[in-house]
């Protein structure tokens, strides 16, 4: 594990210092990414209150990475269902093999 280390970021024109144990170019662009979905909120909302813009932001983040999730966990059963038919193609191409071979007597 990596040693923790107080970063500064601006989010919404506002400077933080954040102890994180991520290297600062991870820190870094984590904030650019608040940032850049708090200019989407702000853009699509007649809000100016900087609570409302940070909440609904909060509320898309979430939504984004739940459907990432899903995709995600989606895959790994498609991936799970194709490994497991494949495993049984093998199975039965294995047994097949094994009955057609001719003992050897002497």
């Amino acid at each position: 594990m990596e040693k923790e280390r107080l970063v500064e970021i601006k989010v919404f024109g506002q400077m933080y210092t954040v102890k994180s144990d991520a290297e600062e170019d991870h820190v870094q662009e984590v904030a650019r990414y608040v940032n850049e979905k708090m200019e989407e909120v702000l853009k699509k909302t007649k809000s100016v209150s900087t609570l409302n813009v940070a909440i609904l932001t909060a509320l898309n983040i979430a939504d984004d990475l739940l459907r990432e999730k899903e995709k995600r966990l989606a895959l790994v059963r498609e991936v799970e269902a194709k490994s497991r038919d494949l495993a049984e193609k093998i199975d039965m191409k294995m047994d097949g093999k094994e009955e057609e071979k001719v003992p050897i007597t002497s």
